[in-house]
């Protein structure tokens, strides 16, 4: 078991499989943390709903620095998504290849020019450089890839059209299903936390983590990367 997630557990006195479990079912699924509570008391395992919240923030920021990169397209889509927290909407942030596979993801809180430049630059530093960023209308998007632009020897090709961004619009529908039951996210550092899980479990549906030619479940993916 890696050092990381070894520390982790040292305080959750729970056993590991139950703990996994009640991860991976809360950012896989469409359920709450009380749907859990009932759901392991059915099977005899006593565990508060807050317990579970615990375990789902403290173990996956493990899981997402353990996930290793994927290849992606040259061709990006890129949009955002509303999601609330405390109340006011913040922004997600996302970007799928011409394929739809999910290049990468990150949650501000506002949606403007210095928000869109900081998602660019995280994506280009995670995936490489893409050939061509599709946008909608969104003057913030053009403005921050303009300013990218401007600093590069190699432009990259920027195209504003909404219809060929149907595709990410369409894949931002998967993360707002498990998303609803939560009701809102309670603070910013756990709405980003959570989504990153979530986001996990939806590469994983999507393939993205099938490249080894071998055969496995889902389940069995999402513990690869901590196990």
């Amino acid at each position: 078991m890696p050092a990381g997630i070894g520390k982790v557990l040292k305080r959750l006195h729970y056993p590991l499989d139950v703990i996994l479990l009640c991860v991976r079912w809360y950012v896989a699924y469409s359920l709450s943390l009380r749907n859990l509570e009932e759901m392991m008391a059915e099977r005899g395992i006593e565990v508060d709903h807050s317990s579970v919240h615990r375990w789902v923030i403290k173990l996956l920021p493990v899981f997402e620095e353990a996930l290793r990169k994927r290849p992606v397209g040259k061709s990006w889509r890129v949009d955002e998504t509303y999601v609330q927290v405390k109340g006011p909407w913040k922004y997600l942030y996302r970007a799928v290849d011409k394929a739809g596979n999910t290049v990468d993801f990150l949650l501000r809180a506002h949606r403007d020019k210095a928000a869109a430049r900081r998602y660019f630059e995280k994506a280009i530093e995670q995936n490489g450089e893409p050939e061509t960023i599709t946008v909608d209308r969104s003057g913030a998007n053009l403005a921050a890839l303009e300013a990218l632009n401007a600093e590069r020897l190699t432009p990259i090709k920027v195209r504003q059209n909404k219809y060929l961004n149907n595709v990410v619009e369409q894949d931002h529908r998967a993360i707002k299903r498990i998303i609803k039951p939560m009701m809102g996210f309670k603070d910013f550092r756990c709405a980003r936390i959570i989504l990153s899980g979530i986001e996990i479990a939806h590469m994983i549906r999507k393939g993205q983590m099938c490249d080894d030619g071998v055969a496995s479940t889902a389940a069995e993916q999402f513990y690869s990367l901590v196990m």
